[in-house]
């Protein structure tokens, strides 16, 4: 099933079920008012979710209407929790070689991971705002799940049980506010804003063959001002599997349902089918040339992202932004 929220009800909006076709939605307010809500007691809820999808797939479900998708907010527009991995290691080991260092052998079996901006998500078509250009705007096409509880000390056998949703995420960074923030040595701050989800979240079934491994084998294509960006393959060189990252996150505390959990950008070691995030590409032009030849987002720039099926459905909505210079309100 797929679903999503509407903006209305409050900070946490409203649950609503949506087709496969992503043109029709119903109100699940009967069954739970929030996606939240619903992930609480996500045993009982889910099967009565999914009689609802049935009927609306079926032309039985009362009080449907066609859905606008710039009437959403993000599926979960605030979480408890967001851990965001780095899976892709071409990434990583480009990234590092670019700056002449090693990739330590830990970074093969022990994932990284950093405890993400989760207050907040921006909706679908919500404008990315920032303050100044010179932050360094970066979009990051990634792969994210939810889970219900997680208990702390799960294997990943067990954690891949507790994957109960899948979407997208464009987890905006800031490239010039990380370098100083780093060298602190005490992780992102300033320069990981707040991010924006896929229009819905969909149940692993959804995907059929697609999702194997606790991982999700379609490419992740990107657009940056309507121009082909990338479209690299999310199933392809993910070192740890998102099984492995919720038991990663997991392995000193519990996950509380609703925890979100992200690939990091999507990357592979063959650089033909693009990049996920700009500085994925300044990194393989400045191995190759020398020096960086695309610049980060500006103001008025748009980012597209979106992953289809094998049809060229798509499969959780796409997220569509336009860069923003953000304006203080004035008292």
């Amino acid at each position: 099933m797929k679903l999503a929220s509407l903006k209305e009800g409050g900070r946490d909006g409203t649950l609503i079920v949506v087709d496969r076709a992503l043109s029709r939605a119903v109100r699940a307010t009967g069954i739970a008012a929030t996606l939240q809500a619903a992930l609480d007691g996500w045993e009982a809820v889910a099967p009565r979710l999914n009689a609802l999808y049935e009927a609306l797939s079926d032309g039985r479900a009362a009080d449907a209407f066609d859905l606008d998708l710039d009437a959403l907010a993000a599926p979960l527009p605030r979480a408890y929790e967001f851990v965001d991995g780095s899976a892709y290691l071409p990434h990583v080991e480009r990234v590092r070689r670019a700056r002449g260092a090693e990739v330590p052998a830990s970074f093969y079996t022990d994932p990284l991971m950093y405890q993400a901006t989760s207050a907040g998500f921006l909706g679908p078509r919500d404008p990315v705002l920032v303050a100044s250009e010179d932050y360094g705007i970066d979009l990051e096409a990634e792969v994210l799940v939810v889970t219900d509880d997680v208990p702390m000390g799960v294997t990943p056998a067990e954690a891949a049980r507790h994957i109960q949703l899948v979407g997208l995420v464009n987890d905006v960074s800031l490239r010039g506010l990380i370098p100083p923030e780093l060298a602190k040595g005490f992780g992102f701050l300033q320069s990981k804003p707040r991010s924006a989800l896929s229009p819905v979240l969909v149940t692993p079934d959804e995907l059929g063959d697609a999702w194997q491994g606790s991982k999700l084998h379609l490419p992740m294509r990107t657009w940056i001002n309507g121009r082909w960006f990338g479209e690299a393959e999310a199933g392809v060189d993910m070192q740890f599997s998102f099984a492995e990252l919720i038991a990663h996150a997991a392995k000193t505390r519990p996950l509380t349902a609703g925890t979100l959990v992200g690939s990091g950008t999507i990357a592979n070691e063959d650089t033909a089918k693009g990049a996920s995030c700009l500085a994925e590409q300044r990194t393989v032009e400045t191995l190759r040339d020398g020096k960086p030849a695309t610049p980060f987002l500006a103001f008025g720039d748009t980012v597209r992202i979106e992953m289809t099926d094998a049809q060229g459905a798509s499969l959780f909505g796409a997220i569509e932004q336009r860069i923003e210079r953000y304006r203080p309100q004035q008292d």
